[in-house]
């Protein structure tokens, strides 16, 4: 079970142009949005990284903006836990469910996710807050992930799991994280 004191969102590389090709583009900012609130709302951590931002852009501002104290990481590799700001980071934290979202599924969130796993990290990838410019590519991610050993999730699935319950005093707030 993924709870709250545990998890860490990595928020991969959603920048540029690149961001507005991916297949439901508008659906994944959307998805990711909502994610990105949760984590104030439960108070989860998030790291964000983006690849070579010189040269492929900013994070989209729509996102950047949700995350106000928060500075996002530049990377070179395609796996962000080779940044050894993001290990140290993830490390201080103590965090061992990793939230993992973004683009592109089949590049930068596998390589991700491969090194996470391999580092004894509890991946859990949220589908519907991953995408690629290519569907089949997009699907083959998600099966190569799976096969390492990722753990499959969606936003909602996992707002209600960290919610645990239809009551308490923050439930009216959580109702209108999932609107």
């Amino acid at each position: 079970m993924i709870n709250t004191e545990n998890a860490v969102v990595l928020l991969v590389d959603v920048q540029g142009k690149l961001a507005q090709k991916v297949v439901g583009s508008k659906e994944l900012h959307q998805k990711i949005a909502q994610l990105l609130r949760a984590c104030e709302h439960f108070d989860v951590p998030v790291i964000w990284v983006e690849q070579l931002p010189d040269k492929l852009g900013p994070t989209t501002s729509a996102l950047a903006d949700l995350m106000p104290n928060n500075t996002p990481i530049a990377k070179q590799a395609f796996s962000a836990y080779v940044e050894p700001q993001v290990e140290q980071m993830l490390s201080s934290l103590n965090r061992k469910q990793v939230i993992l979202c973004g683009i592109e599924t089949h590049i930068c969130v596998y390589q991700t996710a491969c090194d996470l796993l391999r580092a004894h990290y509890h991946v859990h990838l949220v589908t519907d807050a991953t995408s690629s410019c290519d569907a089949s590519h997009y699907q083959t991610g998600i099966a190569m992930m799976q096969q390492h050993g990722a753990w499959i999730t969606l936003v909602e699935a996992l707002l209600f799991e960290w919610q645990q319950a239809a009551g308490g005093s923050n439930f009216r707030s959580f109702l209108q994280l999932i609107k």
